[in-house]
């Protein structure tokens, strides 16, 4: 059984995932595909359009074999810990041969010289980056400028660092190499709009267009030839009923964790410096909602997407200290199953002969099986679908659903 691993958010899932996990088979050969996914908060610092669930259901009948979650601590973290977080997860399932990403370039040559470059020589880069960050560059800015010193002829690795695929597809790459696994790397070239793309276009418009789309008109209409039509039938049945969610959803209780640690400061949470935290603190009286105050705090060195991860990291409590010892301890302690395919029951049995972590389908068994600092992660797994549910309650009037109650996605 050949087994490929896909990296994702799916939010929503559209036309070009759908491509995409059957170009994965086609270029790889799979037999299987994984999808590691995140969770009901996503890496750009927001919660997800639509629950996981859901989400989870779309990735199911796109093709994918099983959804695993990724932990919430990788999921918001940073391109590095998004990367190394999701391949961990990969490598110690024990059967996944390859992983098929998405890319700007599609050349897996080019990602894979600036992955190795960047690991040979981090302490080095590590000084250099900091020293252009003072000149006011941001932190991408400043890491494309150092990696233009320092290849000769750099002009293409320079451009792929400007592109948001590519930057995942060269972290994934550096986390494999620094695992020294045996999963082997592939990616295919992302068509149709681009990551940041606000405008639809054809049928392969963006997530964030198809977000975008709904959010300013009011209606799913338009997205119907942007998406499969299994995935337009549940945009349809959850429409107003349980998304869509947006950041500014978070505001309120942004604002109240905001004002509630405010005594101590926020240093002790992942991504905030001492001078980040007082800035915070200096302005805390001039918020009125989470993109505004996004707006507010951003800079030259500081992007608004650090920000709004930096914020995020605040409201679901993700700490510096425990970060630490979850990359000490490998990352990853559990997988966390969200759906399967029926037809595909032999992949679980596979994975429970080789993995080396659990595999969760029932969130009670948990206590049993996991160690301390285990049942520490997954308890902020938890705590942000509490958070996300809360949210979806609020707005729009939905029962209040336990994640102790969710049922694991069969399709």
């Amino acid at each position: 059984m050949k087994v490929c691993g896909i990296i994702a958010e799916y939010n929503p899932f559209h036309n070009g995932h759908e491509k995409q996990i059957q170009e994965a088979r086609e270029i790889t050969g799979a037999d299987k595909i994984i999808v590691i996914m995140s969770g009901d908060f996503t890496q750009r610092g927001c919660p997800a359009f639509i629950d996981k669930y859901e989400r989870t259901k779309m990735a199911l009948k796109g093709g994918a074999d099983l959804v695993i979650e990724l932990p919430l601590y990788y999921s918001v973290g940073s391109a590095e810990f998004f990367a190394s977080g999701s391949v961990a997860l990969l490598d110690k399932l024990g059967v996944t041969d390859m992983l098929c990403f998405g890319s700007e370039c599609g050349d897996i040559g080019l990602l894979d010289d600036i992955a190795t470059i960047l690991n040979d020589r981090k302490e080095e880069i590590h000084v250099l980056i900091r020293d252009k960050m003072k000149t006011g560059l941001s932190y991408p800015m400043a890491r494309s400028a150092t990696i233009e010193e320092l290849i000769p002829d750099s002009f293409e690795h320079v451009q792929a660092m400007r592109e948001p695929n590519n930057i995942l597809g060269f972290e994934y790459l550096r986390a494999i190499k620094q695992r020294d696994c045996a999963i082997e790397p592939y990616t295919n070239r992302r068509i149709g709009s681009g990551y940041h793309e606000r405008m639809m276009q054809s049928t392969l418009s963006s997530a964030m267009a198809i977000r975008e789309s709904i959010s300013e008109t009011g209606t799913i209409d338009r997205i119907e030839s942007q998406v499969p039509y299994y995935v337009f039938d549940i945009l349809k049945e959850e429409f107003n009923q349980t998304f869509p969610i947006v950041e500014e959803d978070i505001s309120a209780m942004l604002k109240y964790k905001l004002l509630l640690d405010a005594s101590s400061g926020y240093t002790s949470y992942v991504d905030i410096s001492r001078d980040f935290s007082d800035k915070i603190l200096k302005n805390l009286n001039r918020y009125s909602s989470f993109s505004q105050f996004c707006d507010l705090l951003k800079s030259k060195d500081i992007t608004y997407a650090r920000v709004s991860r930096s914020l995020l990291h605040i409201l679901l409590n993700i700490r510096k200290d425990r970060m630490e010892t979850f990359i000490n301890d490998d990352y990853i302690y559990y997988a966390r199953m969200l759906g399967f395919r029926e037809e595909s029951k032999d992949l679980l049995t596979e994975i429970k002969n080789h993995s080396k972590i659990p595999l969760i389908s029932k969130l009670a068994d948990a206590k049993n099986i996991l160690s301390e600092n285990a049942l520490v992660m997954l308890e902020g797994d938890v705590q942000s679908a509490h958070i996300y549910d809360t949210l979806v309650t609020e707005k729009f009037h939905a029962a209040t659903v336990s994640e102790f109650s969710r049922e694991i996605v069969r399709v």
